[in-house]
């Protein structure tokens, strides 16, 4: 008699329609985690109502999450922050890709080269979460804490990982989130958003000149995977002053030769051409 051999990970018994899905406890206490590392430090009364969960159930988790240090609580402050396992859980995925430990030197280098902060950044729907930086020495420079999040059409390693993308795939992903104004600069129309990242994608690296912050400006180009997908991307980031529109084209360069050094050691290739790629403008300067 034929058995059909169980796939490994998986229950012996399948849930049956009626009972599929998630567990609601489970999804409520990862939605507690995810609350208190977004907030950094919250009270259990505010942690409540942001997740319309009642005071006593957020508690129960809260205390269950802590007997296994993903929560810590503060006494004096009466407050809940993340807990050590919860930073070796995130550990854990940041050392299965290596992504941020074979990027450390060449990012070192890129500030060294540059003269400006070096920044690794990962997608995660329609925002890139930075996971590493080098910081220039310089007295005024930009900074990111890690695990601080922007939106992809107003941040440069955003606009290159979009430009490695096809347009379908921009617009299904940015029609969630909107082309939200951060500063007058920022691109909140489509046409003009496309436009860019046809330039982006010919120069091989984006320009973000004070889209997110005021004063600031970014250049960054793609990582690619195995798969020539972009996993992430790299980037330099400091005042527009720095930024001199003559000096662009060289920076962007050597962001790009970083970018694809990366791209190498972590074995990954940039993925060929698709019909429906966004297309470059053919009125674009290679040069920039």
């Amino acid at each position: 008699m034929n058995t059909q051999k169980r796939q490994r990970g998986r229950p012996k018994s399948q849930f049956k329609e009626s009972s599929a899905g998630t567990m609601q406890s489970l999804d409520r206490a990862l939605g507690v985690l995810v609350a208190v590392a977004k907030s950094e430090q919250s009270t259990l009364t505010d942690l409540s109502l942001s997740l319309g969960v009642p005071t006593a159930t957020t508690h129960r988790i809260l205390t269950t999450l802590q007997k296994h240090r993903f929560v810590i609580f503060n006494e004096e402050h009466q407050s809940w922050s993340i807990g050590i396992e919860a930073y070796r859980t995130g550990a854990s995925f940041m050392n299965r890709t290596s992504l941020t430990e074979v990027s450390r030197p060449i990012m070192r280098f890129l500030m060294e080269k540059t003269g400006e902060t070096a920044n690794l950044a990962i997608p995660d729907g329609a925002e890139v979460v930075f996971v590493e930086q080098i910081e220039t020495p310089h007295p005024i420079r930009a900074f990111f804490a890690r695990g601080a999040r922007t939106s992809m059409h107003a941040s440069g390693i955003g606009k290159a990982i979009l430009s490695t993308m096809s347009e379908d795939h921009v617009r299904r992903l940015l029609m969630s989130s909107g082309l939200q104004a951060f500063t007058d600069n920022t691109l909140t129309s489509p046409a003009t958003l496309f436009s860019d990242l046809a330039e982006t994608k010919t120069r091989g690296y984006s320009y973000d000149r004070e889209e997110r912050y005021l004063g600031m400006s970014c250049i960054g180009s793609a990582v690619f995977d195995e798969r020539g997908e972009a996993c992430g991307g790299v980037s330099i980031s400091g005042p527009s002053t720095r930024f001199d529109s003559m000096r662009v084209p060289e920076l962007g360069a050597i962001v790009a030769e970083a970018a694809g050094q990366i791209s190498q050691l972590i074995g990954g290739r940039r993925r060929e051409p698709h019909a429906d790629d966004i297309a470059p403008d053919p009125t674009t300067d290679p040069a920039g």
